[in-house]
């Protein structure tokens, strides 16, 4: 007979939810029973599966850095931290960089943002307009006043492998998976008792972790939380160029807000749409006008090159993503002491998942963060409508 009672429930069973399932399971000072409740097994639609599968070091906010620098440790050790038998899922790690472009309104926020950067001890390199040319000579740089390029520990990877090695570890340390979803939360006073589950199981628990992705904030108002956290459509297209000028593209953040990379053997562009609102969680249909009208005719400017390319494939996938200040909230949803919240990342989840996983799981072992201190990014900022800001977002 499935457990009716575990320690630890989380709900969302993708990449960060088991980053604190993994985190838990491998801490021997925390005892407890782990349950994960994830309705898609194959995970095939998750916006784990659905995202861009890359890492950056280059925030504006010292937290941010070091979460992410947390995240290219965890990824360089990946077959040590989550092999099972001596087998581990291959990364497919590529060290390629980020390369931000700014114009000369936007010179002055790279600089800021590289002096803390660098601060954290991130390897990332300022260039001006005559260096960039220099480096970069495929890109047309009359408008920009230079840029900043991760020099070591940016790059892209296998999202699904780095979510079912932190699932396969997580499993083998006895963590408990569960086909189901969440309907409904018993809460007394300030805790929540027990979960409802759509296939008519009721578990308790004494810690409950949402880690539901675009659907966090459905969860938390099971428990009368509100986030303020919404599901945002991304598309993303890949396409090939007939002769390009280069091929070992780093991911280039235009000024404009669309980026692009190289995805052997072709190549990956996006942007946040014009019309940015919240969308349903279940819609993933792509939006191909964005390319035509959005993407391309920048892509043919800033690479003279990609003025003639076609587009081979294309998918849509979410950010969870926070109206109040696109940063991430993680800890207790106050005053429900017990909700532990790892939500809001408005795109930057993926990366940091190894770095929040540890947080959480230090939060529910220890009762503090014992590594990373992330109570800047707590819910109590989220209640008082003081946004704790990310401008380093794409």
């Amino acid at each position: 007979m499935p457990a009716n009672h575990y320690d630890t429930v989380i709900v969302g069973g993708a990449v960060v939810g088991s980053a604190v399932a993994y985190f838990l399971a491998e801490n021997l000072d925390y005892t407890g029973t782990i349950l994960v409740v994830e309705p898609d097994p194959t995970y095939a639609l998750s916006s784990t599966t659905l995202s861009c599968a890359s890492i950056r070091h280059q925030f504006s906010n010292p937290v941010n850095v070091e979460l992410s620098l947390f995240g290219t440790e965890f990824l360089a050790d990946f077959h040590n931290r989550v092999e099972v038998g001596g087998d581990s899922p291959d990364l497919c790690y590529r060290d390629t960089g980020y390369l931000f472009l700014a114009t000369d309104s936007g010179w002055a926020t790279l600089e800021a943002n590289n002096r803390t950067q660098t601060a954290c001890g991130a390897d990332i390199t300022l260039m001006d307009r005559a260096q960039l040319g220099r480096r970069f000579p495929y890109l047309a740089v009359n408008d920009l006043a230079g840029g900043s390029i991760g020099v070591t520990g940016e790059g892209t990877f296998d999202a699904f492998a780095l979510m079912w090695g932190l699932r396969q570890r997580s499993r083998h340390n006895g963590v408990d998976y569960t086909t189901d979803r969440v309907v409904g939360l018993q809460v007394a006073e300030t805790r929540v008792e027990s979960v409802q589950l759509e296939s008519g199981r009721a578990v308790n628990c004494n810690n409950l972790v949402n880690a539901a992705g675009p659907r966090c904030a459905h969860v938390a108002a099971m428990a009368g939380v509100d986030l303020p956290v919404e599901a945002r459509k991304r598309s993303v297209f890949v396409f090939d160029v007939a002769e390009p000028a280069e091929r070992d593209l780093p991911m280039i953040v235009d000024p404009s807000g669309i980026y692009l990379r190289s995805e052997p053997p072709y190549f990956l562009a996006g942007a946040p749409p014009v019309d940015d609102v919240s969308v349903d969680p279940d819609d993933l249909t792509v939006v191909h006008d964005e390319f035509d009208n959005l993407i391309w005719p920048v892509l043919a400017q800033r690479i003279p090159s990609f003025d003639r390319l076609k587009v081979t494939h294309s998918w849509a996938g979410h950010y969870a993503y926070n109206t109040l200040d696109q940063n991430a909230i993680v800890g207790p949803a106050h005053p429900t002491e017990n909700l532990i919240l790892a939500n809001g990342f408005s795109g930057h989840g993926l990366q940091q998942a190894p770095g929040v996983g540890r947080a959480v799981a230090e939060l529910i072992t220890y009762g503090e963060y014992t590594s990373i201190d992330l109570s800047q990014l707590g819910f109590g900022r989220i209640v008082a409508g003081e946004p704790f800001p990310e401008s380093a977002i794409i």
